[in-house]
């Protein structure tokens, strides 16, 4: 056989030189490169195969394929990869099991499960096509529909208040979170016997009692303003709403509020001493409507949840401090809405997120 000849052109050797100095380049790519560059210059096939560490069929498979291609003959030809061991089939089979009830005593598919349901298939491939579905066998939605005759209303004035309050007023977002417990329990770091360290808390707590914290989120602006209570009855109710009063005096409020009965007594002479308040109701399991709940969930995450509090004054102390750092960079929340068929009616189901 006739021994391949080897020439470069300048940009050629520009470029396999450059591929020699580049720190990222890949071992194989780069001995290729100096495969090519030591063929340039007219030295032995036996002796560059001791030179790069490979067999001599290894340099002539390189410049052959230099010759046929050039440069690019050096790069990785593609692959087909490891052949598919289930096909669509078998994907569309997992998926039908999914309309299936489980087995008994199960109250839910899992991967085993429908693997063995199946009979051909792994585990793996069954979490596999779960994957690609974006499915979660595990995930669990709750969902709170309104019974409220009055729900398309009631919401819509809510609603109208959110997107389109009135001219110089404020609205206001009001209920409270009740018997917050001040929980004692240890926490920290703790370091295992083979040098892994977890941070946690301890599963045993005392108690120091309870405390209900009042909020009004302003809902142009979403700063927050609280008050603590041992209670939360009418009374409480209406000291909070006293404060709340103060802090806007000579402006209009509307405040959102649940059904609770102590924010709706029929009759009730403090409503009658303060014209410039106006209450709007949600529909009756429909708090989801008032944006305050929303923020009562973030204090839960971010300022409650695994703490420890050594005393009722400790943990309205912590809840106070994060409602001042919240208010420091407090932004309204964005409405999104979604319109679902129920029942032949088209009802706007809002939701709120920050």
């Amino acid at each position: 056989m006739k021994p391949i000849v080897i020439e470069l052109s300048e940009d050629q050797r520009r470029t396999l030189e450059s591929w020699l100095r580049a720190g990222k380049t890949p071992k194989r790519q780069a001995d290729r490169a100096r495969i090519i560059l030591e063929s340039a210059q007219g030295m032995p096939a036996q002796e560059i195969a001791a030179m790069v560490g490979v067999q001599p069929y290894v340099v002539s498979r390189w410049r052959r394929r230099f010759a046929q291609e050039g440069v690019n003959g050096l790069h990785d030809r593609p692959r087909s990869g490891k052949p598919e061991k289930y096909g669509r089939a078998a994907e569309k089979r997992v998926l039908a099991v999914l309309d299936e009830s489980p087995p008994a005593g199960h109250s839910r598919w899992n991967g085993r499960l429908i693997a063995e349901r199946l009979g051909d298939v792994s585990a793996d491939f069954v979490w596999a096509v779960m994957r690609r579905h974006g499915i979660s066998l595990q995930r669990r939605r709750s969902w709170c529909i309104s019974t409220d005759a009055e729900f398309a209303p009631k919401a819509a004035d809510i609603i109208g208040l959110y997107l389109d309050p009135p001219e110089n007023a404020v609205v206001l977002c009001v209920d409270e979170k009740p018997l917050i417990q001040a929980l004692e329990r240890a926490q920290g770091w703790l370091r295992m016997p083979d040098g892994k360290t977890l941070t946690g808390f301890s599963d045993r707590y005392k108690r120091h009692g309870t405390s209900t914290l009042f909020a009004a989120l302003e809902v142009a602006t979403g700063m927050v303003h609280a008050g603590h209570y041992k209670r939360r009855r009418r009374r409480e109710f209406l000291d909070f709403m006293n404060e709340v009063v103060a802090a806007y005096d000579g402006r209009e409020i509307h405040v959102v509020l649940d059904n609770l009965n102590t924010h709706k007594k029929k009759g009730g002479r403090w409503l009658k001493q303060h014209p410039d308040v106006h209450f709007h109701f949600t529909p009756t399991n429909a708090s989801w409507l008032n944006q305050v709940e929303i923020f009562f969930s973030i204090l839960t995450r971010q300022a409650l949840t695994g703490a420890s509090f050594e005393s009722v004054h400790r943990l309205r102390r912590a809840m106070s401090d994060f409602i001042d750092a919240h208010n420091k960079t407090a932004a309204p929340f964005e409405w999104k809405k979604a319109t679902v068929e129920h029942k032949g009616l088209e009802t706007a189901y809002s939701n709120l997120s920050k």
